[in-house]
Formats: structure tokens, C-alpha cells, sequence
């Protein structure tokens, strides 16, 4: 049988709701311990509890001793794959860290839970069993880290959550699951054409994140330039547009050399620099603006979170962001 390596972190997963009040918090004791032996005829198990915390309060350093266990994990050359248990709320830029800093072929996925281990319908046992299954499946196998849940295997770059409480929270939108998880086995139908890697082994850049709206004006980006921050992404409008009145504070950040990354805030689409009014696309990438080839607002701050400890020149960095 292969060896896995599961890393429990917390979040609903590994909670309970307090059925006089409604209140989920975490449970004393992580009721997935229960479920390990539901998986052992399937893989031998190597269990440790990183952390036992809601999502939120995961941040990047928590992500980096997730990619550190890992790495160190897989240089023992003990292991055969990775299941990770997590929170929902930030699972998807857990899943992309993790898939932007660990270069492996060995399969790591993660999984998470919409309904707290003693609910009507509790969905945590049977991802984590589902998890399992597809991390000892041969396709899993050089596809980068794999976001499972609800019976479908998503790319941790695509993946998001959808929904604040339905179990199908986690979509691909515009690519859709790569793969889905049966009662008969695990099958792969496609599978990401790319991967990158970052060797990173700190993280201590600060990277804000702003959404754009109507009537936006520059005051939000006048008091990021006044914070101590080495970058700012930015969810713009439609294809990759801002409202006139935010230019004089995007200028002021530019001429402070703060990079400086472009997304849409629409969840299908590429931000591009299409329109050559004032604010518009075309005048952003003029003045320096780097434009991001699909990723969300999250994954966005993430990725300039691990490149800029690789590079601060602007040419690189909208080359990273192309990909």
C-alpha cells in the first residue's frame, strides 16, 4: 500500500455545532482521528496535526510551515502522497501557496468541510475519505496540488469557493472540475498544461488587496501609498478598467516603485488592456499597471506574495503574471 501523509490544520472539518445555540467552534478533540481508520485499508498513514485553527486565522505563515512540513516530508522519500485538512474559507489560497512552493510530482490535496462533524449530512469524513482515494490514485500523480471535495477534483490555481454553506461550494469557473471521484474509482478527464515553482523559504512582504467600484475615487490608494506595503492587486472593472479618479493615487504608488497587479473582478475572463479611455486598460499597462492572466484577487495576491521574493523587476514580474 502507498504511504500518505496527512496534515490536519482545523476548520469545520474538524468542528462541532453546539446544538442549544447553533454556535460551530472547534471540538477538543479532532473527530477526523475517528475517521483515519476508515482509510487504512486503503493506505498506510503517517498523521500529525499542524494546526488545529478556523481558516481565518490561517495567514502566509501558516501556509509556509504547511510547505515546509511537506518538502521536508517528501525529501525523506517515506511517502507516496499528501492529504491536508483545512478551513473553506481560505482553502484556495492554502491549495495555490502550496502549489506555487513545493516541487513535487507526488499528489497533495485538500479538502475541507461545509457542515461541522455532527450536523444532519456532516460532509467532512466523506471528503477526507475522498481525498485519500485521490491522492493514492496513479492520475493524481504530476497534476499539482488538487482541491477535492463534493466528489469533484479541482486545480488549486481555478478552484474557489462559490457559496458561503452549499456543499458544491468549490467551482472552477470557466474550467470546471479536471476530475470526479465515483463509487467505482477516480477518474482524470484533463489536466493543467503548466506549473510553476517559487523557491521561497520566507514570507514577510505585505500585499493589500482592493476592489474596485463605481465612483471609486484615489483615497483608498493614497492611504496604501502612505502604509508600509510592497505591493497592491487590484479586482478592477470588467476587462480591466477603473473609474478616472483612481489614476492620481495608482500614479503616486507607481513612482513609489510598488508593483502593482491587475484582475478582474469578474469570476470568468482575463483582465486585459483592451479600452483607451481614461482609465481604461490600455492607459493602466501605459503607466506600468502589470496585468494578471486569469488568476482571482486572492490567488493574485498570493502569487506576488511568493514572486517578489524572487524578483522586484517589472518586466519579470508581468512575465510571472502572463503565465
Amino acid at each position: 500500500m502507498k504511504t500518505v501523509y496527512i496534515l490536519h490544520t482545523g476548520g469545520t472539518i474538524s468542528m462541532k455545532e453546539d446544538m442549544a445555540t447553533g454556535s460551530v467552534t472547534p471540538d477538543i478533540q479532532n473527530p477526523l482521528h475517528r475517521s483515519t481508520s476508515s482509510v487504512s485499508g486503503m493506505a498506510n498513514v503517517i498523521v500529525e496535526e499542524a494546526f488545529h485553527l478556523p481558516s481565518p486565522h490561517i495567514t502566509p505563515k501558516e501556509m509556509l510551515i504547511l510547505s515546509r512540513k511537506i518538502r521536508d516530508k517528501i525529501n525523506e522519500g517515506k511517502i507516496d502522497a499528501v492529504v491536508l485538512t483545512h478551513g473553506t474559507d481560505t482553502l484556495e489560497e492554502t491549495a495555490y501557496f502550496l502549489d506555487l512552493t513545493v516541487h513535487t510530482d507526488i499528489p497533495i490535496v485538500l479538502t475541507g468541510a461545509m457542515r461541522s462533524s455532527n450536523e444532519i449530512g456532516s460532509d467532512g469524513p466523506y471528503n477526507f475519505i475522498s481525498a485519500v482515494r485521490v491522492a493514492i490514485s496513479d492520475g493524481a500523480k504530476g497534476k499539482g496540488v488538487l482541491v477535492v471535495m463534493n466528489d469533484e477534483i479541482h486545480t488549486a490555481e481555478n478552484v474557489t469557493k462559490t457559496h458561503t454553506s452549499n456543499v458544491a461550494t468549490f467551482q472552477s469557473p470557466q474550467y470546471g472540475p479536471i476530475g470526479l471521484i465515483t463509487k467505482r474509482g477516480v477518474s482524470f478527464h484533463h489536466m493543467p498544461t503548466e506549473h510553476e515553482f517559487y523557491p521561497v523559504n520566507q514570507i514577510d512582504k505585505q500585499i493589500t488587496l482592493l476592489k474596485a467600484y463605481a465612483g471609486m475615487d484615489d483615497h483608498l490608494f493614497r492611504a496604501v501609498a502612505s502604509m508600509n506595503v510592497d505591493g497592491l492587486v487590484i479586482e478592477a472593472l470588467g476587462q480591466g478598467n477603473l473609474p478616472p479618479l483612481t489614476i492620481p493615487g495608482i500614479q503616486l504608488l507607481l513612482e513609489r516603485k510598488i508593483p502593482i497587479v491587475l484582475v478582474s473582478r469578474c469570476f470568468n475572463g482575463i483582465a486585459q488592456d483592451v479600452y483607451g479611455y481614461e482609465g481604461g486598460g490600455k492607459q493602466l499597462k501605459e503607466m506600468g499597471v502589470i496585468f494578471s492572466n486569469g488568476l482571482n484577487g486572492p490567488k493574485a495576491r498570493i502569487k506576488l506574495l511568493v514572486a517578489l521574493h524572487v524578483t522586484t523587476n517589472h518586466d519579470e514580474l508581468q512575465q510571472l503574471f502572463n503565465h
